[in-house]
C-alpha cells in the first residue's frame, strides 16, 4: 500500500522538524519535503506532488491564506492548517477553512515542541483524513470577498409561527462542518426554531466560529451558556472541549453545557447531544447530520428517529468526509439523505407542512 506523501510548509525550523518527525514515524505516511515559505513550498509541490500540505497560517513572504487560496484555485490539494491558539489565529483558521482547508491542528503559544508532540496522534490521524477528503477547487473570486447573506434579507415562504417554540434542530458535524453548517444555516429564516449544533472544535476557536455565523446568518447564533433558555431565531454552539445537551424546564428547554469525559473520543460530542434530543425532545426534534470523520453521533441519531424525530443525513457526493453520515445512514437513522445545498430548503418544508408536531400525510 502506498503511503501519503505530505509537504509541511511553516516558517519555523523547530516546527518543521517535529511534524516531519511526527509524519515519519507512521508506517502508512512520510514526509517528501518541508519548505520554509510558500514561494519554496510552490516549487517543492510541484516537485513532490504531494497528497496532503501541512500549512502554517502566518509567514514570510506570502501569507498562507493568500497561497491557500491560490492553491485551491489552481491545484486543489488537501491541507490541513497548523494554527495558533490565539483570536487572530481562530479566525484565520475559519477564512482558511472557507477557502478549502480539510482541517486544522491548533498549536500552543507557548512550550511548541512538547505540545507538538503530545498532538501527534491528532495530527497524523489529522492527515490521513485530508488524504481521503473530497477538494474542489475554489472559483476565482473577483473583487475580493463578499458577505454571502445579509442579517435582514428575507426568505421567501410562510411564517412558521408557532412551530418555532415546539420544535427543536439539532446538527452535528466534525471535519468539513464549518462550512457545512453555516450553509445550512444560512437557508434559515429569522422565526426558525432553536438550532443546537455540536462540531468537533477545540477551545479558543467556537467563540470565533460562533461570531462568524452570527455575522452571516438571520437568526442570532452565540457559543451556549450552561441553564440558559433555548429560544427561537437562535443558535447555540456547542463550546470547545465541552458537550452540550437540552433539558426541559417547566414549558421550556433549556442548554446544559457540561464538562466531562470524551465520548467516541469527542469533546464536544455529537452522541451527546443528540442523545438528549431523542430523551428530551422526541418528535419535536429534527436531526441533520452533516460531513465528519467517524461515528461520533450515529447511534443516538437512531434512538432521535425512534423516538418520532425527522433526520436528514447529507449525501456522500457534498461531504467532505462521508463518515459520520454513512454510518447514520447504515443504522437507519436516516429518513432523507440529500446535498448539502437542499438540506435547508428540506428542514423548512418538513416543518411548514407539520401541524401541532403531526406530519401531515398525503
Amino acid at each position: 500500500m502506498a503511503k501519503t506523501r505530505v509537504v509541511v510548509v511553516d516558517d519555523s525550523a523547530l516546527v518543521r522538524g517535529l511534524l516531519a518527525e511526527i509524519i515519519n514515524r507512521e508506517t502508512d505516511m512520510e514526509c517528501v519535503g518541508a519548505a520554509a515559505d510558500p514561494l519554496v513550498a510552490r516549487e517543492m509541490i510541484r516537485a513532490t506532488d504531494p497528497d496532503v500540505i501541512t500549512l502554517d497560517v502566518e509567514m514570510p513572504r506570502m501569507d498562507g491564506i493568500d497561497f491557500l487560496a491560490r492553491l485551491m484555485r489552481l491545484r486543489p490539494t488537501p491541507v490541513v492548517m497548523v494554527s495558533t491558539l490565539t483570536e487572530r489565529g481562530a479566525d484565520v483558521t475559519l477564512r482558511a477553512l472557507e477557502l478549502g482547508a480539510v482541517d486544522f491542528v491548533a498549536k500552543p503559544k507557548l512550550g511548541v515542541a512538547d505540545g507538538l508532540r503530545r498532538l501527534g496522534d491528532d495530527i497524523t490521524e489529522k492527515i490521513r483524513t485530508a488524504a481521503r477528503a473530497q477538494v474542489r477547487r475554489l472559483p476565482p473570486a473577483p473583487g475580493g470577498s463578499v458577505e454571502l447573506v445579509a442579517r435582514n434579507a428575507s426568505t421567501p415562504g410562510l411564517p412558521l409561527g408557532r412551530l418555532s417554540t415546539e420544535k427543536l434542530i439539532f446538527i452535528g458535524a466534525s471535519t468539513g462542518g464549518t462550512e457545512a453548517t453555516k450553509t445550512v444555516l444560512m437557508d434559515f429564516p429569522a422565526d426558525m426554531p432553536a438550532v443546537l449544533i455540536t462540531q468537533h472544535m477545540p477551545p479558543g476557536f467556537t467563540t470565533s466560529y460562533a461570531k462568524r455565523l452570527d455575522s452571516l446568518c438571520q437568526i442570532r447564533v452565540k457559543e451556549a451558556s450552561d441553564g440558559e433558555r433555548v429560544l427561537p431565531g437562535h443558535g447555540y454552539l456547542a463550546p470547545g472541549g465541552l458537550h452540550l445537551s437540552v433539558e426541559r424546564s417547566g414549558a421550556n428547554y433549556i442548554a446544559r453545557v457540561r464538562d466531562g469525559a470524551p465520548v467516541n473520543r469527542h469533546k464536544p460530542s455529537v452522541e451527546v447531544l443528540f442523545d438528549s434530543a431523542a430523551r428530551v425532545v422526541g418528535p419535536n426534534a429534527v436531526g441533520l447530520m452533516l460531513t465528519g470523520m467517524g461515528a461520533d453521533g450515529a447511534q443516538a441519531m437512531r434512538a432521535m428517529r425512534d423516538a418520532g424525530s425527522w433526520n436528514v443525513c447529507q449525501d456522500e457526493a457534498s461531504c467532505v468526509v462521508f463518515g459520520m453520515p454513512r454510518e447514520a445512514i447504515a443504522r437507519g437513522a436516516a429518513h432523507e439523505v440529500l446535498p448539502l445545498s437542499r438540506i435547508g430548503a428540506a428542514v423548512l418544508a418538513h416543518l411548514r407542512n407539520t401541524v401541532g408536531g403531526t406530519l401531515h400525510r398525503i
